[in-house]
């Protein structure tokens, strides 16, 4: 029977250290409350996009002062994923995942206190704040139960938690604000998120691929392997993988992680519009009542975790069957970003409903699968020990549409001659920004190269002269 060929090498396991046990059953464990972490998440950001309309009315005020409360979301949203990206090496994620989705159920609370536009714009910036890292540390805290191979499927579920959230969230939200008022969904939202932080801090377990190998001396005849249930990994001081460093100004010019960023700035365009303005552009200028419009919502996330459970198990199984990963991972995550962006550029024009609630589930579903992807090309690039930060950087340039594409809609609904051109420009817009980001991703990704490139530099004595980012 002919041998397989190996996986690509990646910095994450050097080939002559030996990884730790795979606990099969703690790791889905914490794969299955790390989704639902996503799931709340979601439905966090969700929430203000479902309840625009009633906010709007009781509020008064105009889709440019909409737009902002939105887009304030994103104000502290990447900045802090940057930061603690870069504690994620010294604080155990068991503890960054509870904290933040601790304060993620107290930021619901100004607006049940107060109904005001600054307790509005209050909460949304600190929910922002305590969520700019969510996707990257979970993303991180997932990556520390399963080795290189494996990590397709679980990080297809941790990034379906979006689909899920909005799935879920978008009929219950709609039911709870049509029979109670909207302020009854954050209310919800914020017991769900404390009652998953009490679970998560009695269950949630950092596991052993933060650390994720030991080199082992000549003169042992026996290789060590970690336990998964050990709570810190045997290692050998100055020969673990954890002491392998790359400056980091030359992991972020690499051009993998380049690739990686644009794609996710795509798919995030995307992601934002479909938070903030879909649900209200259905409703307003496809004449939905607020139940069909969450039944659309639904089918679009529906179509978005089918294609995440699809893909991303196919990518393990090719990139153990030694396909590069640029094939597997790369190039599907900038088609996928440059296809939805065509969708959207084309689905304001076509008449019949049917055609166009197709393009619609294109335009706000194809692009979600360049999430994981685009974790899992930056990882190929990046030793474990800074894999947390790499992926608080990534996350916090990649989420910046969060911040723009809200409050730039809201704009041009003010300013078009009509609300409908205003959401054809906007879409226009997202359109080019998405394609010109997939066609960068498709051209950057290169992970065998830079990881290549990289391990040598890694392996070269360090300069005399600090590097001034590192």
């Amino acid at each position: 029977m002919p041998s397989q060929p190996s996986p690509p090498s990646v910095l994450d396991v050097p080939a002559d250290l030996v990884a730790p046990v795979f606990d099969r059953r703690r790791a889905w464990l914490v794969t299955a409350l790390i989704v639902t972490f996503m799931i709340i998440n979601f439905a966090d950001k969700s929430v203000l996009g479902l309840a625009a309309d009633p906010i709007m009315d009781e509020l008064g005020i105009s889709h440019s002062a909409y737009g902002l409360i939105s887009s304030s979301y994103s104000i502290l949203f990447s900045l802090s994923g940057l930061v603690v990206g870069f504690f994620s090496a010294r604080v155990s994620s068991r503890v960054l995942l509870f904290v933040m989705c601790l304060v993620w159920g107290l930021a619901q609370l100004p607006v049940l206190i107060v109904t005001a536009v600054p307790a509005l714009v209050v909460g949304r910036v600190l929910l922002g704040a305590a969520e700019g890292p969510a996707t990257p540390m979970s993303m991180h805290a997932l990556y520390k139960w399963f080795p290189v191979g494996r990590r397709g499927l679980p990080s297809a579920l941790q990034i379906s938690g979006a689909a899920l959230g909005t799935l879920i969230a978008a009929p219950v939200v709609t039911w709870l604000i049509t029979q109670f008022g909207w302020r009854s969904a954050f209310a919800a939202l914020a017991v769900t998120s404390l009652v998953w932080s009490a679970v998560w801090w009695f269950v949630g377990r950092d596991g052993p691929y933060d650390q994720p190998a030991v080199r082992v001396p000549a003169k042992i005849g026996r290789p060590v392997r970690v336990p998964a249930e050990t709570e810190g990994p045997v290692r050998e001081p100055a020969e673990t993988e954890g002491s392998v460093r790359v400056p980091y100004r030359r992991l972020l010019l690499s051009g993998t992680v380049i690739g990686s960023v644009t794609s996710a700035f795509g798919a995030s365009w995307a992601m934002a519009l479909s938070q903030a303005w879909l649900p209200s552009y259905l409703k307003n200028e496809l004449a939905m009542s607020p139940g069909t419009a969450a039944a659309v919502l639904s089918a679009v996330s529906a179509l978005s975790f089918v294609l995440l459970l699809s893909l991303s198990p196919a990518v393990d199984r090719l990139t153990r069957r030694g396909v590069s990963l640029r094939l597997s991972g790369g190039v599907p995550q900038g088609v996928a970003v440059a296809c939805a962006g065509v969708a959207m550029a084309v689905f304001p024009f076509v008449g019949p409903l049917p055609v166009r609630l197709a393009l619609i589930a294109v335009a706000f579903a194809v692009h979600s699968i360049a999430f994981p992807l685009h974790y899992m090309t930056a990882a190929a690039v990046v030793p474990a020990s800074q894999r947390g930060a790499l992926f608080g950087i990534v996350a916090a340039t990649g989420t910046l549409p969060g911040l723009l594409a809200p409050s730039l809609t809201g704009r041009l609904l003010d300013t078009a001659p009509s609300a409908g051109a205003g959401y054809t420009q906007s879409f226009a817009l997202a359109a080019v920004v998405m394609i010109t980001c997939g066609a960068v991703a498709v051209c950057c990704i290169r992970p065998a190269r830079d990881a290549a490139r990289l391990g040598a530099l890694r392996d070269r004595p360090e300069p005399v002269s600090p590097d001034p980012v590192r």
